[in-house]
């Protein structure tokens, strides 16, 4: 019954179909490519297995959360030395911290495909 309850979290994407119905994993590897850098994508074992393309998902959506992060707290310090106006600086901040929660909700919806492909994958 786990299928059910991701498919109702507001963390499921809406580009991937509801587990369990007709080409839900189609969909979902869809996604999750969209999501890593395309030489990974046509990565044979990710194209066979979602579930491991889900896990690189994970692990890249992480380190661009980092990324972002290090960005925003670095900006206000690094930004000025490069000649950029205050207005520019307050919105590159404002750009990175929206980033962030972006990158975030990204990653809760990585996670509830990755349970279901589990889930799926075990199921077998």
């Amino acid at each position: 019954m786990q299928l059910t309850t991701t498919r109702i979290s507001q963390d499921w994407p809406c580009q991937v179909k509801t587990p369990g119905s007709y080409d839900w994993e189609r969909s979902a590897a869809k996604w999750l490519r969209e999501l890593v850098p395309a030489r990974y994508a046509s990565y044979p074992a990710f194209i066979r297995h979602p579930v491991l393309l889900a896990r690189h998902a994970q692990i890249q959506v992480q380190h661009e959360i980092r990324v972002a992060r290090t960005a925003l707290q670095t900006a206000r310090a690094d930004l000025p030395g490069i000649g950029l106006p205050e207005s520019v600086i307050e919105h590159t901040i404002k750009l990175y911290a929206a980033e962030v929660l972006q990158l975030q909700h990204i990653a809760r919806s990585v996670r509830a495909v990755t349970e279901a492909l589990v889930g799926h994958s075990t199921g077998r």
